[in-house]
């Protein structure tokens, strides 16, 4: 069984937010979040009203609902009355008033770099292939009948995903071929904290899938709390309760009785931080680039995104001792992530010219296991 884990950075669309500067999107995000935080108060004070315009001035949405990054959605009734020749008001008084959020605005993926993906996907192969950040289910079914089809390859036979907590629409999904079946799925993203807030960023689901042979592997793909716009101590403390989350999933299936367990996906974090310690060091998980075979590729390092370096490991195969045991091969395929500029680090595809046309800042991270 051939088994890989790939961060796509959306099939078709992402948010435009995210080709601007971190400084930028940081403060974008962090004003989308707080202006729907605010939208949920029974009664809105002077204060409020006084914070949300600033807030939407931040999003550029004083004169319209569409700003250059973020939307402004009303189901509803209205928040916002904008007299022609007079300032703008916020006109509603509370949640009962309205209905409605501020979402991020999104664009195409770069057609090149959408061919380039599937290219990767082509030429990996792998009969278990994890997703992460896909827009959903059926982008991920379509990608594989149009782009997969359009450069020669072939449309996995299942594909599955579930919309998880970010409402961006980066989601993880898993897709099987070669007679590997999804027989059941379990999801994780009604789990919460200590506080009442969903402790995945998106989805930590539990893929059973049968083997040809007859065997169960469970799949758990996971994409953690992104370091993206800023890795302060609350960023920190949600990628630690991920992590202590996974590694109780882990423990339940094996005292289950499972023995083939396998979590893959992007952690957004490197093997030695303390964020990973619960599933690097407190359970018996092997990270399959610790294995014997383990070949990175013509870059002797192990990094996993942008140029590869060995700090820049953040997606994992972590297998249980049964599965690592029976590695036969592992490594990472790059061809399609930009390998820098003269000389190359690694061979890449004629149509990556520029590292807009790469298929994704990640690299894929696969193993051939003998199940």
């Amino acid at each position: 069984m051939k088994i890989a884990a790939f961060n796509v950075e959306n099939l078709f669309d992402r948010p435009k937010i995210f080709n601007e500067d971190k400084a930028v999107s940081k403060e974008i995000l962090e004003s989308i979040s707080e202006l729907n935080i605010i939208f949920e108060k029974d009664n809105y004070s002077s204060a409020d009203k006084e914070r949300m315009k600033e807030l939407l001035a931040i999003l550029g949405l004083e004169k319209s609902d569409k700003g250059p990054y973020a939307l402004l959605r009303k189901i509803r009734g209205r928040l916002v009355y904008r007299p022609r020749n007079n300032p703008y008001v916020i006109a509603a008084n509370g949640r009962n008033d309205w209905v409605g959020w501020v979402e991020l605005k999104f664009a195409p993926v770069d057609e090149i770099a959408v061919l380039n993906t599937g290219q990767v996907i082509r030429d990996v192969n792998a009969d278990v292939l994890a997703v992460v950040e896909a827009e959903n289910r059926i982008s991920l079914k379509q990608f594989g009948e149009y782009i997969l089809n359009k450069v020669n390859g072939t449309p996995y036979d299942e594909v599955m995903l579930i919309d998880g907590n970010d409402d961006r629409g980066i989601d993880v999904g898993i897709m099987s071929q070669n007679g590997y079946k999804i027989e059941s799925v379990r999801s994780h993203i009604h789990d919460l904290n200590e506080s009442g807030n969903p402790i995945f960023s998106r989805d930590c689901p539990e893929y059973k899938i049968k083997t040809p042979s007859g065997e169960i592997i469970w799949a758990l793909p996971n994409h953690f709390k992104s370091k993206y716009g800023g890795n302060d101590a609350s960023s920190k403390k949600r990628r630690l309760d991920q992590s202590k989350r996974v590694a109780k999933i882990y423990e339940n299936l094996t005292n289950e009785g499972y023995e083939n367990v396998i979590v893959l996906g992007d952690l957004n974090d490197t093997p030695d931080s303390d964020e990973l310690k619960p599933l690097l060091e407190n359970t018996d998980l092997k990270d399959v680039s610790k294995h014997p075979s383990f070949n990175p590729g013509e870059f002797d390092e192990i990094g996993t995104y942008g140029l590869g370096n060995n700090e820049d490991k953040i997606d994992y195969l972590l297998l249980s001792p049964q599965l690592f045991n029976k590695v036969q091969s592992s490594g990472l395929f790059r061809k399609g992530a930009w390998a820098g500029s003269r000389p190359k680090r690694w061979e890449i595809y004629p149509e990556v010219t520029t590292k807009e046309h790469a298929a994704s800042d990640h690299h894929v991270i696969w193993a051939i296991i003998n199940i």
